[in-house]
């Protein structure tokens, strides 16, 4: 199964929301390990009037979305498919604490409607007057790649030429604090760009909202082929996962020696990044590297942003600097593979090559 990268709309906590730039002038927080999107003008793309009632998460998603849909040339899609781990909680704590508060009266439904996990996909079909297929996909560390993966199945079935495919996730006080007592988050206070150099349990907390236009159409304006995708739960060992990412080139007709570069999702946590670097140093050893929850931090779909830096990294040519992993490439990039893991759980392989 396969498809082109017809559009890209990303809002996160780097300046990613235009095509002018790509990642030249990066962001560091030092703000308590959470990271938060940098807002583009919302009213350049949503009326001010529905403004008023969007919630935060909201606001991002459509706008990404509808950026997405501008730089695809795509007016109307024939699936909207969004993939998500918490949904819009922001508004879910608005509406419970409320019911808290108010001692369940006099409750207003706005937070509520807006607190359910297909919120946002079902807006961009509202706006959109977009009657067709249109689903959510809440799998935890592996929401935005069941979302990809259906959307890859409608279009290698034929019955869709054009999905609109989305992964957003929110950080909030409240999220953060809950999760810290699980030990998700770094103790100490860390800057984003020093995170390989914490060799500590934990890492930062952050959120996006991604969307991308995939096609089954081949034209000169794609970013990428989006060749394969795999996914595996729970594996026993890092052999497990080395035989599972070799099968997985195999199916593609490609070996170590045809990856151009290799994108991590190291977070920073000492306890589960030795995942990557043992495959850094065995299986990909004489590869180029890059890295990126440092950029946009860790949350479940944050695989979504690492699609937009290798079909950007594709199209451009260019791997920037902010994400460099030891060596660089010696020729052109023809294959990028994506590999994360969310807390050692949820693996997933993403395989992203020129059009």
């Amino acid at each position: 199964m396969k498809a082109y990268i017809r559009g890209i709309g990303n809002i996160s906590p780097q300046k990613t929301f235009t095509k002018e730039e790509f990642l030249e002038n990066v962001v560091s927080y030092n703000n308590n390990n959470m990271l938060f999107c940098i807002d583009p003008v919302y009213k350049e793309y949503i009326n001010p009037l529905q403004l008023r009632r969007m919630s935060r998460t909201l606001r991002m998603g459509v706008t990404a979305a509808k950026i997405c849909l501008q730089d695809s040339g795509v007016e109307m899609p024939d699936a909207v498919i969004t993939g998500t781990g918490f949904g819009c909680i922001e508004d879910t704590e608005k509406f419970l604490l409320a019911l808290l508060h108010n001692n369940e009266q006099q409750l207003t439904p706005t937070a509520f409607m807006q607190s359910t996990h297909n919120t946002i996909s079902g807006q961009v079909a509202i706006m959109l007057k977009c009657k067709e297929y249109n689903s959510t996909y809440v799998n935890r560390g592996f929401s935005f790649e069941t979302a990809l993966l259906d959307s890859l199945m409608l279009i290698e079935e034929k019955n869709a030429h054009n999905v609109l495919l989305g992964g957003f996730d929110e950080n909030t006080l409240n999220l953060h604090a809950t999760t810290s007592r699980l030990g998700h988050w770094k103790k100490e206070n860390i800057n984003s760009l020093e995170l390989l150099n914490s060799k500590t349990p934990g890492s930062v907390s952050g959120e996006g909202a991604a969307f991308f236009m995939l096609t089954d159409k081949p034209d000169e304006n794609n970013y990428a082929l989006l060749k394969g995708l795999s996914m595996l739960y729970k594996p026993e060992n890092k052999s497990e996962v080395e035989q599972h990412l070799s099968n997985f080139l195999k199916s593609n007709n490609l070996s170590p020696n045809n990856i151009d570069l290799v994108v991590y999702g190291i977070n920073g946590d000492v306890r589960t990044d030795h995942v990557y670097y043992h495959l850094r140093d065995t299986l990909f050893s004489e590869n180029a590297g890059a890295y990126f929850k440092h950029l946009c931090g860790d949350y479940y779909t944050a695989s979504a942003f690492a699609l937009w830096l290798s079909a950007n990294a594709i199209k451009k040519q260019v791997i920037p600097e902010a994400v460099k992993l030891g060596k660089a490439p010696s020729g052109d990039l023809k294959n990028i593979l994506i590999v994360n893991h969310y807390r050692d759980i949820n693996y997933s392989f993403m395989l992203v090559s020129q059009c």
